[in-house]
Order: C-alpha cells, then sequence, then structure tokens
C-alpha cells in the first residue's frame, strides 16, 4: 500500500522495482511501462490504488489488471519492433498501450463501444498512433489482418481457442488465461507447423472470463 504523501515517481519507482524482483527483466517493457501513465486508465475513484501492483476494477464488471500480470503477459510475448499484434479485449487500453510502445501494430478488439471509445481518447492523450480498433466479438478474431505474429487474449478462454490459433503466423506466440473457474492457467502457445503448437504452462491467474457476442453496452 503506497503511503500518504508519497509523490507519483516514488510510487512508480517502487512498482518497477516490484516488477523487476519477481522476474520482469525485458529493458524495452520495463521502459514501456515507466513511461505509460497508470492513472490515466485507472476510474478516478481508484486513482490513489494507480501504481499499486494490484487489478482494479472499470466499467461494464471488467478490470485493469494487475501490472505484474500486464508484464508478465507482455513479457512472455517475446515481442519484436517488426511484429504485429493481435489483442482480445481491450478493456481500459492500459494493456494495448503497453504493447503499442513495443512493436509495430497493435489490432485491439472490444466488445463493449464505450470502453472501446474511452480508450481510444486516452490513447490519443498520449499520441499512440499505431493502434487500430474494431468493435466487436473476440472470439472471431481478425481474420481480415490475419496471421499475426503475436496474440495476447486478456480474457479466459474456456477451452483450446482454435479460432485464435490458426491466425497465428508460423512460429507465432498466443498468450492467454485458459480455464472454466475462477482460477485459470495462463498458457503461451507457439505454432510450429500449420495444425501443431507447443502449450507451455506460465502459472495460475484470475481473469473475467471472455463472451462471445458483442455487449449492448455498459
Amino acid at each position: 500500500m503506497s503511503e500518504e504523501g508519497d509523490i507519483p515517481e516514488t510510487r512508480l519507482h517502487r512498482l518497477l522495482n516490484s516488477l523487476k524482483a519477481q522476474g520482469i527483466s525485458e529493458p524495452r517493457l520495463l521502459h514501456a511501462m515507466e513511461y505509460t501513465p497508470r492513472d490515466l486508465f485507472v476510474p478516478e475513484l481508484f486513482l490513489d490504488r494507480s501504481w499499486e501492483d494490484s487489478a482494479i476494477p472499470i466499467a461494464a464488471g471488467q478490470t485493469i489488471s494487475q501490472p505484474y500480470i500486464v508484464a508478465l503477459m507482455t513479457q512472455s510475448l517475446k515481442l519484436e519492433a517488426r511484429h504485429r499484434v493481435l489483442e482480445i479485449g481491450t478493456g481500459s487500453g492500459y494493456q494495448t498501450a503497453i504493447l503499442s510502445r513495443l512493436c509495430r501494430y497493435v489490432y485491439t478488439i472490444e466488445r463493449y463501444r464505450s470502453l472501446m471509445l474511452e480508450a481510444e481518447i486516452r490513447h490519443k492523450r498520449l499520441m499512440l498512433e499505431n493502434i487500430i480498433y474494431r468493435y466487436g466479438d473476440g472470439w472471431d478474431g481478425w481474420p481480415e489482418q490475419a496471421p499475426f505474429d503475436r496474440i495476447l487474449v486478456t480474457a479466459a478462454l474456456p477451452d483450446e481457442p482454435h479460432p485464435l490459433l490458426s491466425q497465428l503466423k508460423i512460429n507465432g506466440v498466443m498468450v492467454a488465461p485458459q480455464g472454466r473457474g475462477s482460477v485459470q492457467q495462463l498458457l503461451r502457445y507457439t505454432r510450429t507447423k500449420d495444425d501443431h503448437y507447443e502449450v507451455e504452462d506460465l502459472g495460475e491467474v484470475r481473469f473475467v472470463p471472455l463472451l462471445e457476442g458483442v455487449a449492448k453496452d455498459a
């Protein structure tokens, strides 16, 4: 918990040191997290928790993920500057912003129009211009723009996501939480051949489920 009177820079550096202590070592990623103001993406009611290493509720029953989970998922993608990334679940736009600083393009899909529009406004404030938005069903992915170098799913999948995996390039990587309970496994898929994937278990996580269809709205 941040102490009363801490300046934002102190809280930020404390958070970054915590991430390093938990194994987040990619310099470009740490730089992206340092220069992406999390408080811009947090509801006003929770501004004092912006730099805590914890998840925070946002509109539509969604959350802005714990910074460590954002960092872990991003680091697990093994991003390169030339990569095109598909993100399923824009949410607040915080994870999207981190991705955008590390790759060529982010294609992000959100089922709540209001969340998508609010995220777009935040990204414009940060002058992030390599993000392409779609209001739609994340289950379908974005076949018109496939194949992707990387795919990141920010909600829990109940089963192996064949439609999304098919939109990966050969040697492409997808990171996604998977499981039907309140606790899921974070999995990393690497596409080695047309219908062959290596799967690694990265540990337990907690995400809201990925729902089908688009929402009427928040």
